[in-house]
């Protein structure tokens, strides 16, 4: 008689890199759409506004990249020195960290007697790692990476700014606002729609909170250019 399988979807072993992409995605949309609206809207010549959108993203991306490698970094210089610290404690005192472990356990619902068994086999298994695990909150799955961060972070901003600088390439020149404004806000309903869903969440909310906040953005930007109203 055939077993039917019934796996299990979780979607917290995403969140990490959900967050990093649409974050990443969305500030290149609404970053350099912002840019060309506003660049557009002052009145400068259609090259002016693509050399804007052009180097608003590779700035942009960099800022990306060095901002989340040096916010990764810290945690992993943290996690570093919270294991140096589990590691010479095991050193000099290994039964005062095994009874830790045990009372990590017991408060995890184990009796006490199998919270002792389970310590001790793990803690002759690979003490460090159960201490890294249990105490720390430390997995090879959640270990802090920053030049994956970086990179992905820098990946992300471009893919998204990549939109707004193909309608400054393409569109007509006097139509350059209205055309980002209007990919913008489409490209940025999509990409909160699939964010959203990926998490579990409506597609329709996460479309529209993101929708609201870029709309914003690229109002803000057009009133900022209008001011100055000269061609450049």
């Amino acid at each position: 008689m055939s077993r039917s399988r019934h796996p299990e979807v979780h979607r917290s072993d995403r969140v990490g890199w959900l967050r990093a992409a649409v974050l990443g995605a969305n500030d290149g949309i609404v970053s350099v759409a912002g840019l060309v609206v506003g660049i557009a809207a002052s009145g400068a010549s259609a090259a002016t506004i693509l050399a804007t959108g052009v180097a608003g993203t590779v700035a942009g991306a960099m800022s990306m990249a060095a901002g989340e490698y040096v916010s990764v970094q810290s945690q992993a210089d943290a996690e570093r020195a919270d294991l140096a610290v589990e590691r010479r404690e095991l050193h000099e005192d290994p039964h005062s960290e095994l009874k830790e472990l045990a009372a990590i356990y017991r408060h995890r619902g184990l009796s006490p007697e199998l919270a002792q068994e389970v310590a001790v086999q793990l803690t002759a298994h690979d003490a460090l790692a159960a201490h890294a695990r249990d105490e720390l909150g430390i997995t090879d799955e959640l270990r802090a990476r920053p030049i994956q961060a970086a990179a992905a972070s820098a990946a992300a901003f471009i893919a998204g700014a990549a939109l707004p600088v193909l309608t400054a390439l393409l569109a007509p020149h006097i139509y350059v606002a209205q055309v980002t404004t209007a990919a913008t806000l489409l490209g940025l309903c999509i990409t909160g729609a699939l964010a959203a869903s990926a998490g579990g969440a409506s597609p329709l909310r996460g479309a529209v909170r993101v929708m609201f906040w870029g709309a914003l953005a690229m109002a803000a930007a057009a009133v900022i250019g209008q001011l100055f109203n000269t061609a450049l």
